[in-house]
C-alpha cells in the first residue's frame, strides 16, 4: 500500500525512532491542500534535542526527490507530503490485480495453516416474546462483525444464545393456564404468547402473589414439572417458526441456537469449582460470588430458592463454548446495559482460573427507543422487527413500480432495497450511540442511505453491461490522474485499512460511511468524466476499468454490513 511505501521512505532517513512508531505516528491530513500524508515530528524532539518545527524541514529535505513525491513540504512540526499521482495510481491497480480478493485478509490463520476461532453470541433472541426492532442492532451489529472477520479469514462460529429459560416462563405459564386458550394461540402466534405476557403483568401490579405464583411455577420447571415443561417446549416452538421467517428476510443464518436451556445440566460442574475455590459465599440465602474488591456488586449464582440465574447459565456456556471450539476470541454482542454483567462474568471466570477469560470481549450497543418512547415488551409498547421490514420492502416495491415497472425479478429486488434500507440505517452510526427509531428517516431512500450506495452499484454495472462487458487489463495509470478519478483510487486503496479498522473496533459503520464516501466519488466521476464516451479507447478502457473496481467495492462493502447489491434497480 502507499502508505507503507511512504512509511518505508520514513524509516530510511529517520533511523532514530522505531519502525512501528514511525508507522503508527502517520496521518491523513483533513485538508487534501495539506497533502495526502503527514508525519509529526514530536516525538523526535527529544532524540534530536530541537523543537519538532525545527526538525521537519530536515527531514523534509531528505525525502525530497524521492520518485514516490510530487512534493514535499515542511509546515509546524509536519512533514507533509503530496505523492505522484501516477505512482499512487499504478499502486494501487497492482495491488487491486494481484489480489484474488482485494482488501482480504489472512490476520485469522495461524502459523500452522490452522484458522483462529471466533465464536460471536449475538441475537440471542427471548422465547414467547416478540422479535422487535429492539433486537435489529445486536443481530446486523453481530452478523456484520462475523462477515468482517470471516474476509480476514478466521472461522466464525456464531450463536443464538436464545433466551428461553427463566423466570418469564413461569410467568408464561401462569398467564397461559389462567387465560389462555390453545386455538387463539396457535392462530396468533407470538402475539398471542405476547399478549398473556402483557396481561400478566398488569394484573401483577394489583395481586403481588401472582409474581410468587411464577417463582414457582419456574422452580417446579427446573425439578422436572412435565406438565410446565411441555407447556415450555410448545412456547419454544411457535417462537423459532415465527422468528425464521425474519431472519430468512434478513439473510442472517447461525451455527448454533443452543440456548440458556441447553446448559441446564451443565452447571453442576463449574458451581462445583466455585465451591471448590472458596468463591461462593451465601448473602440472604442466595449463593453469589463476593467482587466487592473489583468495584462490582455481587454475582448471584444461585437463588434463595437453588434455581440457576443467566449468570450461572452464562458461565456454564463460556466454559462449553471454550472446550467445544478452542476460541482464540468469543465476543458477546448486547445492549449497554449488559455491561456490568458481563463485567461480573468475566471476572468470575477469571477467578475461578481460566486463563481464557482475558479472549472474552462485550461489544455493547446504544439503545432503541420509539418516538414515544421506550420500548417495553411487559407495556406492550414494540414494533414487530417482521411488520418494519414488510413496510420496508412494501415502501420500496411501490417506489419501483412508479418508476421501473418493467424491473426483473422486481419482488427480489424489493426485498433486497426494503431490507437493506434498514440495516444500512442502523449502521450508519457508531454503534454505542442511542438510536430513536422514525419510520420516516428509515424509509427515506434519499442522501447517505442504502438504496443510494445500491443504486450507484447497479447504475456502475449497467455501464459494464452497456461497455458489453468487455475483457478488461490493467490499465495505463496516467489515463486515471484527473481529481475525479484519483478521489476514487485513493478510497479504493483505504478499503483493506477501513476493513481492519472495524473489524478491531467491531464498528461496521466505518464500512457502511465508507460505502457511501465511494458511492459519492463514483457518482461525480460519473457525471464529469466520460466512461462509454470517452475521447479515446484507452482512456475509455481505464475508465470501464476503474468503474469495475467500485462495483467490486461497493458489492464487497455492503456484503460485509450484510446488505445485498441488486445489478439492477
Amino acid at each position: 500500500m502507499i502508505q507503507d511505501l511512504f512509511a518505508e521512505a520514513l524509516i530510511a532517513v529517520v533511523p532514530e525512532l522505531p519502525e512501528d512508531q514511525i508507522r503508527d505516528a502517520i496521518e491523513i491530513p483533513k485538508e487534501k491542500t495539506m497533502g495526502d500524508f503527514a508525519f509529526p515530528c514530536f516525538r523526535l524532539a527529544k532524540a534530536f534535542r530541537k523543537a519538532p518545527a525545527m526538525i521537519a524541514p530536515e527531514i523534509a529535505e531528505k525525502l525530497s526527490g524521492h520518485p514516490l513525491f510530487e512534493k514535499v513540504q515542511a509546515v509546524g512540526p509536519y512533514v507533509n507530503v503530496f505523492i505522484d499521482k501516477v505512482a499512487w495510481t499504478k499502486s494501487v491497480l497492482e495491488e487491486y490485480e494481484a489480489a484474488e480478493t482485494f482488501g482480504s485478509g489472512t490476520e485469522g490463520v495461524k502459523e500452522d495453516g490452522s484458522k483462529k476461532n471466533i465464536v460471536l453470541d449475538y441475537s440471542s433472541i427471548n422465547i414467547a416474546k416478540p422479535f422487535h426492532i429492539g433486537h435489529l442492532r445486536t443481530t446486523v451489529i453481530g452478523n456484520s462483525i462475523k462477515k468482517l472477520y470471516e474476509f480476514l479469514g478466521y472461522n466464525t462460529i456464531s450463536v443464538n444464545h436464545l433466551g428461553d429459560w427463566g423466570t418469564q416462563f413461569g410467568k408464561m405459564a401462569v398467564a397461559y393456564q389462567k387465560w389462555g386458550n390453545k386455538e387463539e394461540i396457535e392462530a396468533k402466534g407470538v402475539r398471542g404468547l405476547m399478549a398473556l405476557y402483557v396481561r400478566f403483568h398488569e394484573e401483577a401490579k394489583n395481586d403481588p402473589s401472582l409474581d410468587d405464583e411464577a417463582r414457582a411455577a419456574f422452580a417446579s420447571m427446573e425439578n422436572g414439572n412435565e406438565e410446565i415443561l411441555s407447556l415450555w417446549r410448545w412456547f419454544v416452538k411457535i417462537s423459532l417458526n415465527e422468528v425464521a421467517r425474519v431472519y430468512e428476510l434478513l439473510d442472517v443464518h447461525f451455527d448454533s441456537y443452543n440456548g440458556e436451556s441447553f446448559y441446564m445440566d451443565k452447571m453442576d460442574g463449574p458451581i462445583a469449582l466455585l465451591r471448590e475455590k472458596g468463591l461462593l459465599v451465601e448473602s440472604e440465602g442466595a449463593q453469589v460470588v463476593d467482587l466487592s474488591e473489583y468495584n462490582m456488586p455481587p454475582c448471584i449464582v444461585l437463588k434463595s430458592d437453588g434455581s440457576s440465574i443467566y449468570a450461572t447459565r452464562d458461565i456454564a456456556a463460556a466454559i462449553y463454548r471454550k472446550n467445544t471450539y478452542d476460541f482464540d476470541k468469543c465476543l458477546y454482542i448486547t445492549a449497554s446495559e449488559q455491561i456490568l454483567h458481563f463485567s461480573q462474568l468475566f471476572k468470575v471466570l477469571e477467578l475461578m482460573g481460566f486463563e481464557w477469560a482475558k479472549d472474552m470481549v462485550h461489544i455493547p450497543y446504544g439503545f432503541v427507543s420509539l418516538e414515544e418512547g421506550k420500548l417495553s415488551t411487559r407495556e406492550g409498547n414494540v414494533i414487530y422487527l417482521e411488520d418494519l421490514l414488510n413496510e420496508a420492502i412494501a415502501k420500496t416495491r411501490d417506489i419501483m413500480n412508479e418508476k421501473n415497472p418493467d424491473l426483473e425479478n422486481l419482488e427480489e429486488v424489493a426485498r433486497q432495497v426494503g431490507v437493506g434500507a434498514v440495516v444500512f440505517h442502523d449502521l450508519f452510526n457508531n454503534r454505542i450511540k442511542d438510536v430513536t427509531f422514525s419510520w420516516d428517516n428509515v424509509l427515506n431512500f434519499d442522501g447517505e442511505t442504502g438504496p443510494y450506495v445500491q443504486y450507484t452499484f447497479a447504475r456502475a454495472s449497467s455501464v459494464l453491461r452497456k461497455a458489453g462487458d468487455p475483457e478488461l487489463k490493467v490499465p495505463d495509470p496516467e489515463k486515471l490522474t484527473d481529481e475525479y478519478a484519483q478521489e476514487i483510487i485513493k478510497l479504493i486503496e483505504d478499503f483493506p485499512n477501513r476493513v481492519r479498522e472495524a473489524a478491531r473496533k467491531y464498528e461496521p459503520y466505518i464500512i457502511t460511511r465508507y460505502t457511501v464516501a465511494v458511492a459519492t466519488a463514483y457518482n461525480k466521476f460519473y457525471h464529469e468524466d466520460p466512461i462509454l464516451t470517452a475521447e479515446d479507447e484507452e482512456t475509455k478502457m481505464a475508465r470501464l476499468y476503474l468503474t469495475k473496481m467500485v462495483t467490486y467495492i461497493l458489492k464487497t462493502g455492503l456484503g460485509l454490513i450484510g446488505v445485498a447489491a441488486p445489478e439492477r434497480m
